[in-house]
């Protein structure tokens, strides 16, 4: 799916519009040398084109079937796409009020006041009160100064940030309800289907466009990608999901991708934008997104699971240090702690600089991303793990208690 061997950046979104010549991923990098390939692959279409016309135009090649549609078999075929693209097209047009833009106002220098530094999309997920939530992409807000929502082309309000979470890529803010009338309508990505028809609404290369909409299908379901979420090129991350061609340019991030009943069933995030690519786009499943947004309304933040250490893989220690490492023969795989913190969970179990971790309860550890993908997916605050590691050659194995959250 993705074969650069190389973790998924998030989407870029616009920057004063210069994105236009841009592809969305940060410091994505196109691949060349398909130019040959495209050249050859449309000659060939058209000569294959050409010949078709030809081989029908002497009766040697004829349809599948010889009869010719009739008149009320052609009514029945238009009538149908007509009713589907109207309930479509009603539906889209009633959620798209529910779409707005994200506005990233950061300062410059010291004596301005702050401007725009980019934009992107976000969805009105719920009115309360006089207050209006909106979920949007962490990227899309990630070093603002302020926020403003732009509910329409004339009306911008200041939007509060209740909390965001890098790691999935989500943020919420909370804004003045007094001009909003309509709340997206959230849908289920588990009983959609490969194949289903979907839209993307959002504003791509900012507010000039807002409310755009493009048609596609979903490609895939519980497509597992792996995303750099600090820029170091290395994956931090594995995030489940959408996969659709329908069409996401920068500024679509944190938009919707919609069902044809109208309801919200992806906030759009991702795409993979290299020349030999198309329409490869991803969007978070509504009902991952729908447990980030609960932990922030509550908390401020998403709680997640401590150990208490940093650590690298066994075969990236730096030589200087590999001699303290002592584990046995056949044993290749696991995550050496360089540090642990005072008073952690690590520290109060007995755990030491040094020590190579290889289990997390019954599952295998090869790096800091397994640690994390059993922690954050599998266990919860205040449980209990045990953890297997070597320690000057020997097996060993302790008990922690996960109690505290990052």
């Amino acid at each position: 799916m993705y074969h650069d061997d190389q973790p998924l950046e998030r989407n870029e979104d616009n920057q004063h519009q210069e994105s236009t010549t841009h592809q969305m991923n940060q410091k994505d990098r196109n691949s060349t040398g398909i130019g040959k390939i495209l050249t050859a692959g449309i000659l060939g279409g058209l000569i294959a084109t050409v010949l078709t016309i030809f081989l029908l135009s002497s009766n040697v090649l004829t349809s599948a079937s010889n009869e010719e549609p009739t008149d009320s078999q052609n009514e029945e075929i238009s009538d149908q796409i007509f009713n589907d693209d109207t309930s479509i097209s009603t539906n889209i047009n009633e959620l798209s009020k529910a779409i707005v833009g994200v506005v990233n106002i950061q300062t410059q220098n010291i004596f301005d006041q702050g401007s725009d530094a980019g934009t992107g999309s976000g969805i009105i997920y719920k009115k309360d009160g006089n207050e209006a939530y909106v979920v949007t992409n962490q990227h899309v807000i990630e070093g603002a100064k302020a926020v403003e929502v732009a509910l329409n082309q004339e009306k911008r309000v200041e939007a509060e940030i209740l909390g965001k979470d890098p790691l999935t890529d989500l943020a919420v803010l909370k804004i003045d309800g007094e001009h909003v009338d309509t709340v997206a309508k959230l849908g289920s990505s588990e009983e959609s289907k490969v194949g289903d028809t979907v839209v993307a609404i959002g504003n791509p290369l900012g507010l000039e466009f807002s409310n755009s909409v493009t048609k596609g299908i979903i490609s895939g379901k519980n497509r597992s990608l792996s995303v750099d979420t600090n820029g170091d090129r290395q994956p931090d991350w594995v995030t489940d999901v959408i996969q659709t061609d329908a069409a996401i340019n920068p500024g679509n991030s944190g938009g919707a991708l919609v069902n044809s009943n109208g309801e919200v069933i992806g906030i759009n995030s991702m795409k993979i934008a290299q020349n030999q690519v198309e329409g490869m786009g991803f969007a978070i499943p509504i009902e991952q997104a729908q447990n980030i947004i609960s932990e922030i309304e509550e908390h401020g933040e998403v709680q997640r699971p401590l150990v208490g250490i940093s650590v690298v893989k066994i075969n990236e220690v730096p030589q200087p240090y590999a001699q303290n490492i002592q584990i046995p023969e056949g044993v290749e795989e696991g995550i050496v702690i360089a540090q642990v913190e005072s008073d952690s969970p690590a520290d109060n179990a007995g755990l030491k600089q040094y020590d190579v971790i290889t289990k997390i309860n019954d599952q295998e550890i090869k790096s800091l991303l397994d640690l994390k993908l059993y922690l954050y997916n599998e266990v919860e605050l205040n449980d209990e793990v045990e953890l297997t590691y070597y320690r000057d050659g020997e097996e060993h194995t302790t008990t922690l208690t996960l109690d505290q959250a990052i």
